[in-house]
């Protein structure tokens, strides 16, 4: 009886569509009122990777969308390279045209990629962030593996996404945290909450990928992630 209720409660996962692709989605993300709240979850997504130790070299943002993390990112760090990958080349496009008007082309480069077969040789980055993409995946153990793969090995990780809440937590959830969001990205953001894991399945995805050193987290009551820091013994990395 009890794991029949453990097992309703639990909300059933819905993964979204792996490319974002549609105008229609990508201006939703651009929409002035929506952007506001999520250029503060993105500072506090850079916040969180600077702390990780690496503030020189080449990192890498998988599943870039507009570019936003890594244009934060290189004004706040000066001696960072940055590449982003994405699938969708709209996307990509507004990257491109932000990072122009920033005036930081000269640091960053985006790249059509795909996540689960990153077209990078190994041990290639310094810092590998991912933020807001594990969602979109059905199998995220591959994108696990090419984070692993890519890295190098003093090298820091962070990768940070939303957290399903329970059935019963999902409708309020869903109505506070997504109240900054009207139109399209409201719809957006509960497909996301569908779609994302819960810190178990997060916990079982880890110990069955290779990465190595790194542990999961919780971010308050919205978001969870997975994280390993450069050792402080290292010194830049």
């Amino acid at each position: 009886m009890a794991m029949s209720l453990q097992s309703w409660l639990q909300l059933e996962r819905t993964p979204e569509p792996e490319v974002m692709d549609d105008r229609e989605g990508v201006e939703a993300y651009s929409e002035s009122a929506s952007q506001a709240y999520l250029e503060r979850i993105d500072r506090t997504f850079v916040d969180h990777a600077l702390s990780l130790g690496v503030t020189q070299g080449h990192a890498l943002d998988i599943g870039t969308g507009p570019g936003l993390i890594p244009i934060m990112l290189a004004t706040r760090a000066p001696r960072l390279r940055l590449t982003g990958v994405d699938l969708s080349e709209p996307m990509l496009q507004t990257a491109r045209n932000a990072v122009e008007q920033a005036g930081l082309a000269d640091r960053l480069e985006f790249r059509v990629g795909d996540a689960k077969s990153l077209p990078f040789s190994k041990q290639s980055f310094d810092l590998v962030l991912c933020n807001s993409l594990l969602h979109h995946l059905p199998a995220p153990l591959a994108l696990l593996n090419e984070i692993s793969r890519v890295s190098k090995p003093g090298g820091a990780i962070l990768l940070r996404d939303l957290r399903r809440p329970s059935r019963l937590e999902f409708p309020l959830h869903a109505r506070w945290f997504g109240r900054h969001y009207s139109g399209v990205m409201r719809q957006l953001y509960r497909d996301s909450l569908r779609a994302a894991y819960t810190r178990a399945e997060l916990e079982t995805l880890l110990q069955q990928s290779k990465l190595a050193g790194a542990r999961v987290f919780r971010n308050g009551r919205t978001h969870i992630g997975i994280e390993r820091a450069a050792p402080a013994t290292a010194g830049p990395v």
